[in-house]
């Protein structure tokens, strides 16, 4: 059978359904037809049809009063269990309790979605004054520092998304030398955080641990001082977990 580009297969049906459910887990409030509508440029009786379909499974519940939708149970189960299966969290949450311990501030660990970092786990602070989590937030890859070590360190993909500027080349370049990458403000006003990258077997990048805290507790001194080097020494623990058997990290310039 001649081989065929996946996107062929494609089946515009459930392209939608899957839409929806997207848009419903990117929407924090409970949301009416006419919005899904509206942001998936998606006639109101085919929007209604699938909530309707999921509404049936559970998969979407529908408050009774307001007549908007929200995620369902089921739709949350999935999620949890991919992520208890996911070889990146099993291996990377006990050493990173240790890391948030020590440092006492949020440790992420955090993987590339398309030209997006995207936050998959937390091991929270003990401090009063705390982050909101970012757990399922996604940020620009370019402009934070988790997507700055997953560009720097795994180019075969990212190339075509990065600043092709002199600048945004010779910054690439720095974070790959360096093996971490700092930003401040990039995950919102207040916020600094620094990560390093995750690799396993062959040197793949499977994703990013990084710091996340409040930017008067986390100046570039303290990151430097005191969180630079027990970071990167985790990465280090995890990537020998995930397969990755190199005292040091490779460089992808």
């Amino acid at each position: 059978m001649p081989s065929r580009d996946k996107e062929s297969y494609s089946i515009q049906a459930v392209e939608n359904a899957l839409d929806v459910l997207e848009a419903l887990s990117e929407i924090d409030d409970d949301v009416r037809i006419s919005q899904l509508s509206e942001k998936l440029a998606m006639n109101k009786t085919s929007v209604f049809r699938l909530l309707a379909t999921f509404e049936n499974r559970g998969y979407v519940e529908r408050e009774e009063l307001s007549g908007k939708y929200r995620l369902g149970l089921p739709a949350y189960e999935i999620g949890q269990k991919f992520l208890s299966r996911m070889g990146l969290l099993r291996h990377s949450r006990p050493v990173a309790e240790r890391l948030a311990r020590g440092c006492n501030e949020a440790a992420y660990i955090a993987v590339r979605r398309g030209k997006e970092v995207l936050f998959l786990d937390i091991v929270d602070t003990t401090q009063k004054v705390k982050i909101v989590s970012l757990v399922g937030n996604r940020y620009p890859l370019d402009t934070t520092a988790a997507g700055q070590v997953l560009l720097a360190f795994n180019n075969a993909n990212g190339s075509q998304d990065i600043d092709k500027s002199q600048s945004g080349i010779n910054q690439l370049a720095e974070v790959s030398r360096q093996g971490y990458a700092q930003d401040s403000n990039a995950l919102g006003d207040g916020i600094a955080s620094v990560a390093a990258p995750l690799f396993g077997s062959g040197g793949k990048l499977h994703g990013v641990l990084c710091i996340v805290g409040p930017e008067f507790r986390l100046p570039k001194e303290v990151i430097q001082k005191q969180i630079l080097n027990p970071l990167l020494d985790t990465c280090g623990i995890i990537s020998s977990k995930l397969g990755w058997h190199s005292p040091h990290s490779p460089r992808r310039t």
